[in-house]
């Protein structure tokens, strides 16, 4: 392993979380909550540590191998949540490290889960860090990374393959490194503009700020304990709606529509999966709700956004979907295990993984009847290899049985049922934020002890990873010199 580039990594990501830490410092500065002191802290210690891997980790060889790509994503972002969660402690906001560290992973893997209970009177400057960890996380900490020093490392796929969302990898230019500026433009661009509408219907600047952040993550903090729903705002819950669907999109297809390709975008079969899955959702469960809601119109207000805050995995919450009917719970459920597309900031397991099992799964009894006849499975206008068919499949396997596995262990403290226990594995691994029962979305995971949280955290990290680069780290051979 080329452990000094692997170091000199590590110190650029500590520098960049401090540059990031930047604008929470002035807020704080500029509303005087008493938080300045303890952003400003965590800011020295990460140059502190990063500036010497900088400047003395300087390897021979820079090109970056496949197992190495894991290590440093898997590294960074524990490295992230670490010293990101100093600000919540040293503030007194979240004066438990396990939890603080809960919070911070929370807000990186952009999945919402929290342990604060109240929000009222909390330092400005904290809280607008939280949510930014969400923007942050959301297009991914080392694609910012490339796209602020493309020239650190050389074969940069392998770090975007190991951090990006999806079955594969996909370049829009020739160069990762402009292509990771490409995406924080379109994605800067996009949140910019939900920010501006979000004051026109009402919002103040800083309200706006913090859930246009959570959008575009689709992270799903809030600093409110009502959630979006604190705002009883139509308005409100449109536009937010409608920018949770659109970050739940594959960002390739936004740079196919600035670049004139806007047909080959309408012609995305993955990108008519998702709208085809959102829309008959929303008109099922608007349907389902109009006894609950006594008219359609509330129903369907209700219904689509909460539709898609499920399925873009944002976390926000207008209603309290636990005392939904029991039919509108298991829709939810089955969207929180397939997500949003591939190459957008959702969690989940993606739809083009969902649509390829579905098409596998038809494969599959057709050859029962027909098994001679060669049936290929093809997806956006193409032959689908099979060795992409095998890693969906073992994909889905490892998936599920993380999820079961993260149940079981948190379900070990004896605190909780079922529901809330497999629901809060699921909901963490799938980075969606609230789940049913005791973390139902008007409840939070405070109440689950240090070592449910340190497992649920992990199961963060692992769904927003993808899964393999954080089990790679248990993999003894990943650390053998070779």
């Amino acid at each position: 392993m080329n452990r000094r580039l692997v170091l000199r990594l590590l110190g650029a990501i500590m520098l960049i979380e401090a540059f990031a830490m930047a604008p929470s410092l002035l807020i704080a500065l500029c509303y005087g909550d008493g938080d300045a002191a303890a952003i400003g802290k965590t800011i020295l210690l990460l140059c502190g540590f990063g500036l010497p891997l900088w400047l003395f980790a300087k390897p021979d060889e820079k090109n970056l191998r496949a197992r190495e790509g894991f290590v440093v994503v898997a590294l960074s972002w524990l490295l992230l949540s670490g010293f990101g969660a100093l600000p919540f402690v040293l503030s007194g906001v979240i004066p438990n490290y396990v939890d603080a560290f809960f919070e911070a992973v929370s807000g990186f893997t952009t999945t919402g889960a929290t342990v604060i209970s109240k929000f009222d009177g909390l330092p400005r400057g904290v809280m607008f860090w939280r949510s930014f960890t969400h923007w942050i996380g959301g297009m991914g900490v080392l694609v910012l990374t490339l796209a602020l020093l493309p020239q650190m490392t050389g074969r940069t796929s392998h770090l975007v393959r190991a951090e990006s969302p999806g079955p594969s990898l996909s370049k829009i230019v020739p160069k990762m490194g402009n292509t990771a500026k490409i995406l924080y433009l379109i994605y800067g661009a996009l949140t910019a503009i939900e920010f501006a509408v979000l004051i026109i219907a009402g919002l103040s600047p800083y309200d706006a700020a913090i859930h246009a952040m959570g959008t575009a993550g689709t992270g799903g903090f809030s600093n409110y304990g009502a959630s979006v729903g604190a705002f009883q705002s139509v308005a409100v819950d449109v536009i937010i709606t409608i920018f949770m669907v659109v970050f739940g999109m594959n960002f390739a297809l936004f740079y196919r529509v600035l670049t004139g390709g806007w047909r080959d975008a309408l012609k995305s079969e993955e990108l008519h999966w998702y709208l085809g899955i959102f829309a008959a959702s929303v008109f099922g469960i608007s349907v389902m709700l109009i006894p609950t809601y006594g008219g359609f119109f509330q129903a369907l207000r209700y219904g689509s956004f909460q539709i898609a805050t499920v399925m873009s995995t944002t976390g926000y919450a207008t209603a309290d979907f636990n005392l939904w009917p029991q039919a509108c719970k298991m829709l939810l459920l089955i969207l929180m295990f397939v997500g949003s597309c591939a190459g957008s900031t959702a969690g989940g397991m993606k739809v083009v993984r969902a649509a390829l099992l579905c098409k596998l799964g038809r494969r599959e009894v057709r050859h029962t009847f027909q098994p001679r006849k060669v049936q290929v499975v093809r997806f956006e206008g193409k032959g689908v290899e099979e060795n992409m068919l095998t890693q969906v499949a073992v994909f889905f396997f490892v998936y599920v049985a993380v999820v079961l596995a993260g149940a079981f262990l948190i379900s070990l403290e004896g605190r909780f049922d079922i529901e809330t226990n497999l629901t809060a594995a699921l909901t963490c691994v799938s980075n969606v934020g609230p789940g049913f029962g005791m973390v139902g979305p008007m409840e939070n995971f405070a109440a689950y002890g240090p070592f449910a949280k340190l497992v649920l955290s992990v199961l963060m990290l692992a769904g927003r990873l993808e899964l393999f680069p954080i089990l790679v780290l248990f993999h003894p051979s990943v650390w053998m010199k070779q």
